[in-house]
């Protein structure tokens, strides 16, 4: 039995609007894994985001491919936002594709599914965000993604590229690039920068603390080499510790090394 005209034709569609999925960005430390006490993460592994007793730590151990990020005076620090990669593409001034990782978004879709993602682009639109033509990448932040760290009233599409621009930490150049300080200022200096900008704006004195940073290096984007890493607040120990105890966790680390793959 032949399958309908109009499934086809969807088919065929959504294999045109797939774009090329965000790559995978790794951290400039080696991450092992670290089981925790059960009944702490019985309590509080749901609010730290822990789906199974255990945690992906980095240790004071740098990922081969990746000293760069230590050495390279041209290496910048971005904020990480919290929210959701989408992709989307434009044709002379037409939304003609949207894609949340690997899922095709209908940009026809208004009234079902993920519409706070086809919001968040209609706000970025009104804002200048999007290209008349191209592929971009950027973040959905906003009310129903990640408990909405921004306290944003709508959700917001925010372009990587604006990012790199308007998000970056101008001081990062200033402090020694070691495990140690990273870990000191991600607990305690790591500000959003996103937030601080909008509370300026608003007159709101709260201080909302950034998730991670994007370490990007244009000059070795442009030799076709790594050129993009990340690096988390909860891939340090001390993000845990309050709530639940790790056991056996040594920033020295374990002998083994991991398979960073399969790391988020």
């Amino acid at each position: 039995m032949k399958k309908p005209v109009a499934v086809d034709l969807r088919k065929r569609l959504i294999a045109l609007m797939t774009l090329s999925d965000f790559p995978k960005l790794h951290c400039p430390f080696i991450r092992q894994t670290f089981a925790v006490e059960k009944e702490d993460w019985k309590k509080h592994g749901s609010r730290l985001g822990l789906r199974v007793p255990e945690v992906y730590l980095v240790v004071e151990k740098i990922n081969p491919d990746y000293q760069w990020v230590m050495d390279d005076s041209e290496t910048i620090a971005v904020e990480k936002l919290n929210g959701t990669n989408v992709k989307i593409m434009t044709e002379k001034g037409r939304l003609v594709a949207i894609q949340n990782r690997k899922n095709v978004i209908d940009p026809l879709q208004i009234l079902h599914g993920k519409t706070f993602l086809i919001e968040g682009i209609f706000q970025a639109i009104g804002r200048g965000y999007v290209k008349e033509d191209g592929e971009q990448a950027g973040e959905v932040i906003g009310p129903k993604v990640n408990s909405n760290p921004y306290q944003l009233p709508v959700h917001e599409w925010y372009p990587f590229e604006k990012a790199v621009k308007d998000l970056r930490y101008k001081s990062f150049n200033e402090h020694d690039r070691t495990f140690d300080n990273w870990s000191s200022w991600f607990k305690e200096g790591l500000v959003s920068r996103y937030f601080t900008k909008r509370a300026s704006k608003l007159g709101l004195e709260a201080k909302v603390m950034a998730e991670g940073v994007v370490f990007y290096n244009l000059k070795r984007r442009t030799e076709g080499k790594i050129w993009m890493a990340k690096l988390r607040r909860d891939m340090f120990d001390w993000y845990y510790n309050d709530a639940i105890k790790i056991i056996g966790y040594d920033k020295n680390g374990r002998d083994e090394t991991e398979n960073q793959e399969k790391f988020d």
